[in-house]
């Protein structure tokens, strides 16, 4: 079944715009001639690509088919670059899932290394950022999972270490007699979404035990760090965004000798590794600079 690169392309514009009239903008078309190909589209596909709404938002066969139409630029333009490289007049895109740690602390770099792409990014935890591949939503993703997902390559980058960190003032209020079980389970905890579980790892790598401790809920890494230094809770924190607070006390670690290391991992569509092969060299070289290589710490 060929599918029209015409049709693709208004999907995808749909997609990233979220109307039929931005994406009419985009590709200096009309927005009838947007319906009229979504609709064939649809046709042809045998099932709804798009809830139309404010904003539209893909279906799932929608998303699958609005990577695959990004995956086909990326295709031609490296094509392009080799044969006939002058005559390139946009930037492929790629669409990528990244935890908000590594966006936080050493990712943005590693994009930075190749400029002639253009970045979607999706932030989801390490530990669930492989479901992204398997859904066909995005063409690589940095995970925490060792092993590779079906029709994905697998690379290790290294592990990014955290510290459980709170205020002094915090410290000396919640864990006067020392950073006990009995003390962790009420100290409130600071937690970025339902997904993460780095914080009650942690709590048990500690003690042994399983505690359910009031949490905070906070999805920004930077809050997180912001949150801790005014004492709302304690949290684990990459070492780089915390480094400097530890070294002028005004952040302490719960326990200094109980860092935690999350190994991270670059998987890549193995259709697109290729293409995606300058990306991947500049995120490899960027996480050797700022993951450990060889920890002798609890990694997970």
């Amino acid at each position: 079944m060929l599918m029209d690169p015409n049709q693709l392309a208004a999907l995808a514009a749909i997609v990233r715009h979220g109307s039929f009239d931005a994406a009419a903008a985009h590709l200096k078309v009309t927005p009838s001639a947007i319906s009229q190909r979504i609709k064939a589209l649809e046709e042809q596909m045998g099932t709804a690509l798009i809830y139309r709404g404010q904003p539209c938002v893909p279906t799932s066969a929608g998303t699958r088919l609005a990577r695959h139409a990004d995956d086909v630029a990326l295709l031609e333009a490296r094509v392009m670059d080799d044969v006939a490289p002058a005559s390139r007049v946009s930037a492929p895109r790629v669409r990528i899932a990244v935890n908000a740690d590594s966006l936080a602390t050493w990712f943005v770099a590693a994009l930075a290394q190749s400029s002639d792409m253009l970045f979607e990014l999706v932030i989801d935890d390490q530990d669930t950022s492989t479901d992204w591949l398997l859904r066909g939503a995005v063409s690589a993703a940095v995970t925490g999972e060792a092993k590779a997902v079906s029709g994905c390559n697998c690379q290790s980058l290294g592990a990014l270490r955290y510290v459980a960190t709170a205020s002094p003032d915090y410290i000396a209020r919640w864990f006067d007699k020392g950073v006990t079980a009995e003390a962790l389970e009420c100290a409130p905890v600071l937690t970025f979404n339902t997904k993460d579980k780095l914080q009650h790892r942690w709590i048990s790598q500690s003690t042994g035990l399983s505690l359910m401790p009031p949490a905070h809920q906070l999805p920004s890494t930077h809050a997180f760090v912001d949150a801790a230094l005014v004492g709302l809770g304690w949290g684990l924190n990459p070492l780089p965004l915390v480094a400097e607070h530890l070294k002028s006390g005004s952040l302490v670690p719960l326990i200094s000798d109980q860092p935690m290391d999350v190994r991270l991992y670059w998987q890549t569509s193995r259709l697109m590794s290729a293409a995606l092969d300058p990306l991947t060299r500049g995120i490899k070289a960027v996480a050797a600079e700022h993951l450990i290589k060889n920890s002798h710490r609890t990694v997970i």
